[in-house]
């Protein structure tokens, strides 16, 4: 992934700047912008307009692309989602992601561990590769719209999932899933690409959910209710196993 290269030694640069907008949520932006003002000075329906633009500046918001500093690790899987932890359970992948037609490998059908990332509203909604490697499947299945929050939603929920098989022949999943607001997840990639570690891969619009699937023999780093940053917040590092205990204060 393009980007200046940081360590734990200070090299590199940081500065604060204000987070770019993604296209695809400007058009919305400016939309909403317009008729704002076409409100304020055409029909001076103060009442009206003043919150319509102040929600103009809610969607850009929205749609805010913040750089991240990916952690570099061959075993490392990073978050692909702004959020909270609000599910780590252990379940069957789904169908989808078992076995890729085209290798015959997937994640099986064994349990493994699930780790779902709630975003609500004010979340950064740019999703991120969790791993390096190769797109192998990226499956789309319409379906509901009930509070992604909701164990259920996995399965119920208008979803995506993505399969993406690492240089040493390993896969990891992910599912977008659509929110109780949310009504379309959008992809930047396609089966077949090569993508780096925290590599911006589609967004959902909205309020939402991203399930990761770590592999066999492989246990969570982070906490059930725990705030984690996409691209950045290490979920898990492969084969590495073991109680992670906290308190919520």
């Amino acid at each position: 992934m393009a980007g200046e290269l940081k360590d734990n030694r200070g090299r590199g640069e940081a500065e604060w700047s204000w987070p770019a907008i993604h296209p695809e949520g400007r058009k919305f932006g400016l939309i909403g912008v317009a008729m704002s003002l076409a409100v304020l000075l055409v029909l001076d329906w103060e009442l009206l307009g003043w919150p319509m633009l102040a929600l103009s500046a809610f969607v850009f918001a929205f749609f805010r692309d913040p750089e991240r500093v990916v952690p570099q690790g061959e075993n490392l899987i990073v978050s692909p989602a702004d959020g909270l932890v609000s599910l780590i359970s252990l379940v069957t992948p789904p169908l989808e992601l078992q076995q890729d037609d085209a290798t015959g490998r997937g994640l099986g059908n064994a349990p493994v561990t699930r780790i779902s990332v709630f975003m609500s509203v004010f979340d950064v909604h740019i999703n991120r590769a969790p791993v390096p490697g190769t797109v192998r499947r990226i499956i789309y299945i319409p379906g509901r719209f009930m509070n992604a929050d909701l164990d259920k939603a996995s399965e119920e929920n208008e979803r995506q999932h993505i399969l993406i098989e690492r240089a040493d022949g390993s896969p990891i999943g992910f599912t977008q899933i659509a929110g109780l607001v949310a009504r379309r997840i959008v992809p930047f990639i396609k089966p077949g690409d090569l993508v780096a570690g925290g590599q911006r891969v589609g967004l959902i619009r909205f309020g939402s959910r991203v399930d990761v699937y770590l592999p066999q023999g492989t246990d969570s780093k982070v906490l059930l209710g725990q705030r984690v940053i996409a691209g950045e917040t290490i979920l898990a590092e492969t084969g590495k196993q073991g109680l992670i205990e906290g308190v919520s204060l």
